[in-house]
């Protein structure tokens, strides 16, 4: 086992008990100082990277198992932590328990929105695609999903949105009425499992679990979120990092992203490598290899990017309001912080990526 996972974790335990919560709500009294006071304190002694299980973050899973990122740290000592979904990753940041995290692009804004644009900052992304909703044969349109029960990973999380949009737009509510649809939160694997089980009807997941109820449980595809994007483009995995951690520690942040565009590089460059080595830090992670065609089909259905596709985070928050996560819509002006990653481009001979205007207050 790699040391830069020897301190890896699960908070699943501690979102059963609710202490994820607690840390979410002290976000804004003890964990929003504010950047303009923070001043570059060189390199980090230790950075605590947060990132899921799934290969929508192919990317953490490859960076950390090749040393990807401990190779461009040099003397900063990488721990990890492992989250079944973005809601988690959030308390643990605001919570001041962790410093940059691989997350969806909803408890993204909602990290950003919670400490009033103080806490976060999205640096880079890191997946666009790989998100499903997958259903029983038969069910074929949003209407045959009335009377239905639906999985997401986690209520307010990036595919929980998504959902509650998508029903928003078709006239369908999130209810238990015999015309609305009964949206149940669930860990991944619970999901895979209550699918076999007919206690679900359909789940709208990322990658690799919407492969999983496909091939190993016989779920059909009713909707690829690509489908509802242009040119089929949409972030499904970013990364944040604490504003403060970033402010103090710019050099830190920068060989951190140089070791994720080199795992993005490697993964593409070696596409059955890359399915191998992450099948393998799956396996570690959660006690089960994926079957070959899984992978495969998961690995198709993403693309590996440090490209936040800023742009779209506008629509997103309003998503957010739609779905019913989220009051009203955040002013996403100051969210984006793409210095890091453009010096790192640049300096690499890079094209930069664009961050839509969120760069400025």
């Amino acid at each position: 086992m790699k040391t830069a996972r020897t301190v890896r974790t699960t908070l699943a335990v501690l979102a059963a008990s609710g202490l994820v919560v607690a840390l979410a709500a002290c976000s804004r009294a003890e964990s929003s100082s504010p950047a303009a006071a923070a001043t570059d304190k060189g390199p980090a002694a230790e950075l605590r990277l947060g990132y899921f299980p799934n290969i929508t973050h192919a990317a953490a899973l490859i960076g950390v198992e090749l040393d990807y990122f401990t190779k461009e740290l040099g003397s900063t000592k990488l721990t990890t932590q492992t989250f079944n979904a973005g809601p988690e990753a959030v308390g643990a940041l605001l919570g001041d328990s962790l410093d940059i995290s691989f997350i969806g692009s909803g408890p993204a804004i909602n990290a950003f929105a919670k400490s009033d644009g103080a806490a976060v900052r999205l640096i880079s992304g890191a997946t666009s695609g790989g998100a499903q909703l997958v259903a029983r044969p038969g069910i074929d349109s949003a209407d045959a999903l009335k009377g239905k029960k639906v999985a997401t990973p986690q209520l307010g999380n990036t595919q929980d949105i998504a959902l509650k949009k998508w029903l928003s737009d078709k006239g369908i509510g999130a209810g238990s009425g015999a015309d609305q649809v009964t949206v149940i939160n669930s860990d991944n694997p619970q999901t895979l499992e209550a699918f076999r089980a007919g206690q679900i009807d359909a789940a709208w997941l990322p990658e690799p679990w919407a492969s999983r109820l496909v091939l190993d449980a016989g779920a059909t595809v009713l909707l690829d979120e690509k489908e509802l994007w242009p040119d089929g483009r949409f972030p499904t995995t970013v990364i944040i990092v604490r504003t403060q951690f970033l402010a103090e520690h710019p050099q830190t942040v920068q060989a951190f992203l140089r070791g994720q565009l080199a795992a993005v590089d490697w993964a593409t460059a070696n596409p059955a490598e890359a399915r191998t080595t992450a099948n393998g830090v799956l396996e570690e992670l959660t006690g089960k290899a994926l079957a070959d065609p899984v992978i495969e089909r998961a690995f198709a259905n993403i693309t590996l990017t440090a490209d936040p596709l800023a742009s779209t985070f506008p629509q997103l928050a309003k998503d957010a309001v739609t779905a019913g996560t989220s009051q009203e819509a955040p002013d996403l002006a100051g969210f984006v912080d793409l210095d890091a990653l453009n010096a790192v481009l640049t300096a690499a001979g890079r094209p930069t990526v664009d961050a839509a205007g969120l760069d400025t207050k």
